[in-house]
């Protein structure tokens, strides 16, 4: 299943940003797939509890950290200095958005300083290409309107030559069944549970609630859940899940659609659940092996995705410093490379005083 958009040889105006250093070709895939190389023993990936939500209790909202001095320092993937891109025939550049979570204000203000959006908030990229990532809603202030904008920008840059496109988050998820089953318990495999309070738990917001109408439910039910572009393929969550939903993108897809259409709240939570797992690929060793299973299946030479903000992914929260105290979140200026360099995480902590990526992925080799 493919979201409707027009592309065309529309020519862009706007200045493209540049791509990131390490975002270099990643290294050759191996020949075997779904195992570990052979004479080795393939590790098992890391998996949660049955019922398990990350999103519930362990990813607080921070207040944004003291002066930068006294942030702790991480690892990230800073911005090269500008320099022209190539773009492939008749088509724009291709950028992505991490996880907005409501944070409407947030995503004019990126989107506007790459030059995406004009200062009325109208599409003004041409026949550029926009992914976002999933999970517009929750925890931030207005969800409802974070969804009408993409919703309005889609058919915005369908008009002029490009797309702006959005794949299926664990919160559009939960929203789709905190809308549709309310409180009607759920077989959570931790005991019994229900949608309405998962959302609740997970930061839902009443307001959203109150303002959600039939047609965006329709529109997020039609949401893909993975997609390829340039050699990238595009994920909400770190996880390997997409591989029990079927062997390509167009049956992941397919299979998504058709579960949400048969509005079984058990089904649905099954699948809210297994799109709700998280930091597969972040150990050393298992990391890239599961990245590697999922572009087997699916294609592409590096997975994009949200879902887990970066310094979650990097660890650097809630540590304890040598005098004993608690440090700040650290901050995020860009994406975080890392699986051997086969995975990018988009997910700049919005929620947690950090940033809401918008990033320009380089062109295909």
């Amino acid at each position: 299943m493919t979201q409707g958009a027009g592309q065309g040889p529309a020519a862009r105006t706007t200045a493209a940003m540049p791509p990131f250093p390490g975002y270099a070709a990643p290294p050759p895939m191996p020949a075997y797939a779904h195992s570990a190389p052979p004479g080795e023993v393939a590790p098992e990936y890391p998996d949660y509890p049955e019922g398990y939500t990350p999103t519930a209790r362990d990813l607080p909202v921070l207040n944004r950290p003291a002066p930068p001095q006294d942030v702790p320092t991480v690892e990230l993937t800073p911005l090269a200095a500008p320099q022209p891109q190539p773009v492939p025939a008749g088509r724009g550049p291709l950028y992505v958005v991490g996880d907005v979570h409501g944070y409407l204000d947030e995503l004019h203000e990126a989107l506007a300083a790459q030059g995406l959006i004009d200062e009325q908030g109208h599409w003004a990229a041409g026949n550029a290409r926009l992914w976002f990532l999933g999970d517009f809603t929750d925890r931030g202030p207005d969800g409802v309107g974070v969804i009408d904008l993409v919703m309005r920008l889609s058919a915005e840059a369908a008009a002029a030559g490009g797309y702006c496109k959005a794949l299926m988050g664990n919160h559009e998820l939960l929203l789709i069944g905190a809308k549709r089953f309310a409180d009607t318990p759920v077989n959570s495999g931790a005991g019994t549970a229900s949608f309405q309070a998962a959302w609740l738990l997970n930061g839902g917001q009443r307001t959203d609630m109150e303002r959600l109408e039939d047609h965006h439910l329709q529109w997020m039910s039609r949401l893909d859940a993975i997609a390829e572009e340039d050699g990238h393929l595009l994920v909400h969550s770190d996880t390997t899940a997409y591989l029990e939903y079927g062997d390509s993108i167009e049956a992941v897809n397919d299979a998504v659609t058709e579960a949400l259409q048969r509005n079984d709240p058990d089904e649905c939570w099954e699948l809210f659940r297994k799109f709700t797992k998280r930091f597969a690929f972040r150990d050393e060793d298992a990391g890239p092996l599961a990245v590697r299973e999922l572009l087997q299946a699916y294609g592409g030479h590096r997975i994009v995705h949200g879902h887990s903000p970066i310094p979650y992914l990097l660890g650097e929260v809630g540590t304890e410093d040598a005098d004993g105290e608690e440090s700040g979140t650290p901050l995020v200026d860009g994406p975080h490379l890392y699986a051997d360099g086969l995975a990018l995480a988009m997910d700049g902590g919005v929620t947690m005083a950090g940033k809401l990526l918008v990033v320009q992925l380089p062109a295909a080799d």
